[in-house]
């Protein structure tokens, strides 16, 4: 009787041990299936992250915003034309018309600014694009040209608000901002553009927007194309707010357009 029992007692132990045995390498399985499925859910998030990354590196955005000179961009000289009349101020008022051909030529663009003996800034500029002062009126007539815009207007509204490019107001060089886009006063600094095309381009297009109501020929690089009230300045006397009909205008200043009208004539040796 007590060997029976030794005997039971002793197959019930192999029969635990067995179980034990059995079930150890289960609970081990169990918990590596779960860390396989977790390591392939940690997989497919890296993989996704590395794509993701992979696709940023291929893209080159080095020169995006960047504004390069249209093949088809000519700068023509218009007084090189016999049969050539300067429109300028034909209409009712005398005024002096935006809008139109360029009625000088680059020669004597270049010529006054000379005159004032004051250093082109051509280290600035030129990492810009306009490594000379001729450099920087040929893209003056070439963006003026483009729009429809008289060039003359565009050389003498930058000589007038940068001081014959040598800045020490609120905005500076470095900007490429050529007409006081945005300088609103009070240190504000105004709009910064990546080279000088592109500011002079912004100034043209703002330009065009105050003179006429026509859509521009070239992708619009001015910011604040969309705040001026269109048509309300088809004339330079009409670009100061002080002197505009509507109250309306480029600038705050008094005379405004008194002054760019006063460097035209000297341009033009009126």
């Amino acid at each position: 009787m007590i060997r029976n029992k030794k005997a039971v007692l002793f197959c019930s132990q192999i029969v635990l041990t067995g179980a034990l045995i059995v079930g150890a390498p289960c609970l081990a399985f169990g918990d590596t299936e779960k860390n396989v499925e977790l390591v392939t859910v940690s997989e497919e998030s890296v993989f996704g992250s590395s794509s993701t990354e992979s696709a940023s590196e291929e893209a080159d955005h080095s020169e995006e915003g960047q504004i390069h000179k249209p093949e088809s961009l000519k700068a023509p000289d218009f007084t090189s034309d016999p049969d050539f009349i300067d429109d300028s101020t034909d209409n009712t008022y005398g005024y002096y018309t935006v809008m139109g051909e360029t009625t000088v030529s680059l020669a004597q663009m270049t010529s006054q600014y000379n005159e004032r003996n004051v250093e082109y800034p051509s280290a600035v500029l030129g990492d810009g694009g306009a490594t000379t002062i001729d450099d920087f009126c040929t893209i003056i007539l070439e963006e003026a040209n483009a729009e429809g815009v008289r060039g003359e207007v565009v050389f003498e509204q930058a000589m007038l608000e940068t001081g014959w490019l040598q800045y020490g107001g609120d905005s500076g060089v470095t900007q490429y901002n050529f007409a006081g886009l945005g300088t609103t006063g009070g240190g504000v600094a105004g709009v910064s553009y990546p080279d000088v095309r592109t500011g002079i381009r912004a100034q043209v297009q703002h330009l065009k927007a105050y003179a006429c109501d026509e859509e521009l020929n070239q992708d619009c690089v001015d910011t604040r194309f969309d705040m001026v009230k269109r048509s309300s300045a088809p004339y330079v006397e009409w670009l100061g707010q002080k002197e505009n009909p509507d109250g309306v205008g480029w600038a705050e200043g008094a005379n405004y357009g008194e002054k760019l009208r006063k460097l035209l004539a000297e341009l033009k040796a009126e």
